[in-house]
């Protein structure tokens, strides 16, 4: 948390709980890169889950929605488990 010069009871415990709940995805994010050995700190996971785009497309004729994960370079790859909706079901 960094100085924040909010004037209202409301605004600086909207603050705290913000930096809390921000606090605590980054540490939830730190232990599951750890439990699936995948050997890098959060700010690096961060740092390259930025670069990964997902392109959605929904076809004309039958409504259906195609979704595609781009990852295009090793550091992408390495992370790729994190973009799986399988690998969630286990946390």
């Amino acid at each position: 948390m960094r100085p924040m010069f909010h004037f209202t009871p409301k605004r600086i415990e909207a603050h705290v709980c913000i930096c809390f709940v921000t606090y605590k995805v980054y540490k939830e994010l730190e232990r599951v890169l750890k439990i699936s050995h995948i050997n890098m700190s959060a700010d690096k996971a961060l740092d390259i889950a930025k670069t990964i785009t997902t392109i959605k497309i929904k076809l004309p004729i039958s409504g259906n929605t195609m979704t595609k994960t781009m990852l295009l370079t090793n550091k992408q790859i390495s992370i790729a488990q994190l973009f799986d909706d399988n690998f969630w079901k286990y946390f």
